[in-house]
């Protein structure tokens, strides 16, 4: 076929301006999205809805991550036996004392699956930790967030939408802070 095409360069152009319009079509069409309406599930990635949790809280009661939309929020997931975490709680409460009151919810999620509850307490009362404290003793927390590492934090925006991920530690509070300022400036 492809010969007799080419005997004949008057079909030989039809057959390619024909397969070329076919390209241009299918691109066209590829533009587009395929599926509208749908809306993002939470994923613990940038850019996505960070998982709803509630957990019972150190204080008495639960806290949810529901409950805090409209608030610029600090997830930091921890345990009492990680080096990294012990260096990195006094980070987040200097956040937390500096930001309270202007639109900043610092939350530590204490892997209590992974953990001794006695010794989370007691370091938290070494270091004088005063932010909300819950403890995800059934692992809820760490599969939701797909937990790789300890620590591990989040930062999500005022629309629960997860801005920035951060593994492994410690990370410096000037590093949150500068993450923290940026959102805080975003209107509500």
């Amino acid at each position: 076929m492809i010969a007799r095409l080419a005997r004949r360069p008057s079909a030989w152009t039809a057959a390619t301006g024909a397969l070329a319009v076919a390209g241009l079509l299918w691109i066209a069409a590829s533009a587009r999205p395929a599926l509208t309406g749908l809306t993002l599930l939470p994923n613990p990635r940038q850019g996505f809805p960070a998982p709803e949790f509630t957990l019972p809280s150190r204080e008495g009661g639960e806290f949810s991550l529901a409950d805090q939309r409209g608030q610029v929020v600090i997830i930091n997931l921890w345990a009492s036996w990680c080096r990294p975490c012990r260096a990195e709680l006094p980070a987040l409460e200097r956040l937390h004392a500096e930001y309270t009151g202007r639109g900043l919810v610092v939350v530590g999620i204490n892997a209590a699956d992974q953990d001794d509850r006695a010794a989370a307490e007691a370091l938290l009362r070494e270091l004088g930790i005063t932010f909300p404290i819950v403890f995800d003793a059934s692992g809820q927390a760490s599969r939701a967030y797909q937990l790789r590492s300890l620590p591990s934090t989040y930062v999500v925006g005022r629309d629960g939408i997860i801005r920035s991920v951060i593994f492994g530690g410690p990370v410096a509070a000037a590093t949150l802070a500068s993450l923290v300022d940026d959102l805080l400036a975003e209107a509500p």
